[in-house]
């Protein structure tokens, strides 16, 4: 059994995985939760020793080790997932990978594993990503912003006088947590629509879209795209993407 393990900025996912197959239904464990340790140590109770460990980490290097130290001290070293100017058919705009979070990379191959045809992907995690590839498996680029969550927090530590907390989001707010709500949604849903309209014009075509995250969710209600869909294990499907290419790189 292969194991896939994609640590973000809030969650760690794990799924198990057999080539050829698409990646069984993930687990999630919050790290910032006292409780995180034991829920690692109850998940690793039941892998075992030997079965191959696939690892990719957007989180600080020292929770990276802490994860990559558990895994070994229970026989499953892991193989950490790097950034790389081509891999899978993909091949990405930066000049230096490594300045290309593996979140994204990973996006990336799942999305041109799905189909040779144009991508938007948008990740709505602790920062909000949108990439383009198209057809032929070339990265357009990206953006990132701030996720509406850290929009409000950056206002709130800036102006005290907005830190408001909840709200509901809607067009013309006749409150003041609730204008808060349906500002921070709004700026990521222009900024992923023009994104959209920018591709469009580009490709010539309009992109599927893609998206995944923690607050997925809330843009997939509201965004006025045609094409879009809920892609929330997408960087483990590109993990297991990454791992049958090296797989078979190395033999």
């Amino acid at each position: 059994m292969n194991w896939l393990l994609d640590l973000g900025n809030s969650r760690l996912k794990v799924a198990a995985w057999r080539p050829g197959r698409a990646p069984a239904a993930a687990q999630a464990f919050a790290h910032g939760s006292a409780d995180f340790l034991p829920s690692l140590q109850r998940w690793l109770a039941g892998v075992r020793r030997g079965d191959r460990c696939w690892l990719a980490s957007v989180a600080s290097s020292e929770l990276t080790a802490t994860v990559a130290e558990a895994l070994a001290s229970h026989g499953n070293p892991a193989t950490r997932a790097r950034t790389r100017s081509e891999c899978a058919g993909v091949r990405i705009a930066y000049a230096e990978p490594a300045r290309l979070g593996v979140d994204r990379f990973l996006a990336l191959l799942a999305a041109h594993r799905r189909g040779a045809e144009p991508w938007l992907l948008v990740s709505a995690g602790s920062a909000l990503t949108v990439d383009l590839i198209d057809g032929s498996g070339q990265h357009r680029g990206g953006v990132i912003a701030p996720s509406p969550e850290h929009m409000r927090a950056a206002l709130a530590q800036r102006f005290p006088a907005l830190a408001y907390a909840g709200g509901e989001a809607m067009d013309f707010a006749a409150d003041t947590a609730d204008a808060l709500a349906g500002g921070s949604l709004g700026a990521a849903l222009g900024l992923v629509e023009r994104a959209h309209r920018q591709a469009t014009r580009l490709l010539g075509r309009p992109p599927r879209v893609l998206v995944s995250g923690g607050g997925g969710d809330r843009l997939l209600q509201s965004l006025e795209i045609d094409t879009v869909e809920a892609a929330p294990a997408l960087v483990l499907e590109g993990l297991a993407v990454y791992a049958a290419e090296t797989a078979g790189e190395n033999g």
